[in-house]
């Protein structure tokens, strides 16, 4: 599970920033960046990574098969040439549902 809620906060993310939001190393999305084709984040003059909000959403997919769900990197991109839409309404449900929870837990311990 992320150990934050993305939020639309900026438009663009550094490396670091982002590796902090999936508690990943920075080397694991320069990784994933090159295995994966649907990651594609900008890079300024200095060569520094820039990553959208769209990077942002890819990058939570490509977590949620590989490290949730123990795809191989190899079955993460089958799965996500196959049946992309249906990997984004899983990942769209997950998230609801561990929101809710989380919303149910407050609510519990307020009790």
């Amino acid at each position: 599970m992320l150990k934050k809620k993305i939020k639309i906060e900026k438009v663009y993310y550094s490396i670091g920033e982002v590796a902090d939001l999936f508690e990943v190393n920075a080397s694991l999305i320069r990784f994933w960046e090159k295995e994966f084709d649907i990651l594609k984040p900008m890079k300024n003059k200095k060569g520094n990574r820039l990553f959208t909000q769209k990077d942002l959403d890819n990058l939570r997919i490509i977590y949620h098969l590989v490290k949730e769900r123990g795809f191989t990197l190899q079955g993460a991109k089958d799965k996500l040439r196959d049946n992309k839409e249906d990997i984004v309404n899983n990942v769209e449900a997950i998230d609801s549902l561990n929101r809710i929870k989380g919303f149910l837990l407050e609510i519990k311990e307020q009790m």
